[in-house]
């Protein structure tokens, strides 16, 4: 990771503090925060509420497909935005913004679901201005992934720039950070491969792609999450 946000200083560094799901004056603490058996623990509410969201939701109290706006925020390696027109030849070396989950450990796309009456675009620039701390723009849309099977939706991919903001995480989003494009982190989800690549330079027409998200996804998901539960979050550089 090239760049990430503080490190909370309310976080205790006492290792054994950790085992409990509790702040000392009594207020739940987020299960990223806790030790090994708390996160594994906390694992269990969360997979129940994922769960609910992925198999029972669609079925029984959502009229319409569900469609979750997400972006691809690329700059140069240097830092400075990335403004490469499509069709160049010739581009520096690119990095790509990411947010990890407090839900479903895992590095992904920043993004999310409507608020009522929101636009798709609108939708985007306010997420990403929750998960990460940053404005962006929109530079043009990817393409539509319509997936089926584990919690059907579209995802409608953007290909964006910051143009204000500092970098933040939040408690939907305990880790942020920019990675090159060439080195994604490990326990990078792999159903974002296909969108970043779309993304790049050199790709400029959107695209309507289908796929199925059946058990082979789950448990891509959850060897990902698991595996983070067991060893901790990433650190996060000051």
């Amino acid at each position: 990771m090239s760049e990430t946000g503080p490190r909370d200083p309310n976080y205790p560094t006492d290792s054994s503090v950790h085992q409990v799901g509790r702040w000392p004056d009594g207020s739940r603490r987020p299960v990223h925060t806790r030790g090994r058996f708390g996160r594994l623990w906390g694992g269990l509410a969360d997979y129940a509420r994922t769960a609910w969201w992925g198999l029972v939701a669609p079925r029984v109290s959502e009229s319409r497909p569900l469609v979750i706006s997400q972006a691809v925020i690329l700059r140069s390696a240097a830092g400075s935005p990335d403004e490469c027109g499509d069709g160049e030849t010739s581009t520096p070396p690119l990095e790509v913004l990411l947010s990890l989950r407090a839900d479903l450990f895992g590095w992904e796309l920043p993004g999310g679901t409507p608020l009522a009456g929101e636009e798709a675009e609108e939708t985007l620039l306010r997420e990403v201005r929750e998960e990460t701390g940053f404005e962006v723009v929109v530079d043009r849309h990817v393409g539509d992934w319509t997936r089926t099977g584990f919690r059907p939706h579209i995802a409608r991919v953007y290909r964006c720039r910051v143009v204000a903001g500092q970098l933040s995480p939040s408690s939907e989003t305990p880790r942020v950070g920019w990675f090159s494009v060439d080195a994604l982190p490990d326990g990078f989800f792999p159903w974002y491969l296909a969108p970043l690549a779309r993304a790049l330079p050199g790709t400029a027409e959107p695209v309507v792609m289908s796929e199925s998200q059946g058990l082979r996804t789950v448990w891509q998901a959850m060897k990902i999450d698991l595996g983070m539960r067991w060893r901790g979050l990433p650190a996060q550089s000051e």
